[in-house]
């Protein structure tokens, strides 16, 4: 059989051929006052960490905003609540290296950064972090080293924004569904389910 597997840079950039100019043009090494716009209106956004040879993905979200700019080269994202698997600031501590992909409802663009974190304890920049009294445990001081926005044609070929490509959530299997199959049972679903939205309106913060 074939192998068609890329292994190399020259093989990859011989099918793709050369970068347009607009792609390099827009990435810079600091936060763009029009890039921090997208930072402040964003009220959800990706968050990639390396650890183990392995890139893991989690989301973060918020109201906008939440995502702090510190100044042109430093952001300041609070880590929220959760569930205490804390995989992501396990992966930092080991290496620092994150990406961050920001979101904004209803805008087909989104921004990328590239950089490295360091959890911080920090009362003031904690305190800064918090909401209804309630503050994070942990805040993520992340130092940019690449910003560039993404053009809108994924969001645009997946029709994300649009109302009549929503998925209804009971058409995916529930929360205490995939539990309950994973955990053989140890997990009673229905009673995980009937307890969800209540646990997360106490538990959001």
């Amino acid at each position: 059989m074939t192998d068609h597997t890329i292994t190399t840079l020259a093989e990859l950039e011989a099918r793709y051929g050369e970068p347009n100019q607009a792609s390099l043009a827009k990435e810079v090494d600091y936060l763009h006052p029009h890039y921090r716009a997208f930072v402040e209106a964003s009220p959800f956004c990706l968050l990639s960490t390396v650890a183990d040879g392995m890139a893991e993905c989690s989301p973060r979200g918020d109201a906008p905003g939440f995502v702090k700019v510190l100044d042109d080269r430093t952001l300041l994202l609070p880590d929220r609540r959760g569930n205490n698997r804390i995989d992501s600031l396990r992966n930092i501590v080991a290496d620092p290296r994150v990406g961050l992909l920001f979101l904004v409802p209803g805008v087909d663009e989104t921004l990328r950064v590239a950089g490295t974190a360091a959890i911080s304890t920090d009362p003031e920049l904690i305190d800064a972090c918090a909401v209804g009294g309630k503050a994070p445990a942990t805040v993520l001081v992340i130092a940019v080293r690449s910003v560039f926005f993404q053009c809108a044609r994924a969001l645009v070929r997946s029709r994300l924004w649009q109302a009549d490509a929503q998925v209804p959530r009971s058409a995916l299997p529930s929360t205490g569904t995939m539990l309950a199959a994973l955990s053989r049972d140890a997990i009673d679903g229905a009673a995980y389910d009937a307890e969800l939205p209540q646990r997360l309106r106490q538990t959001l913060y």
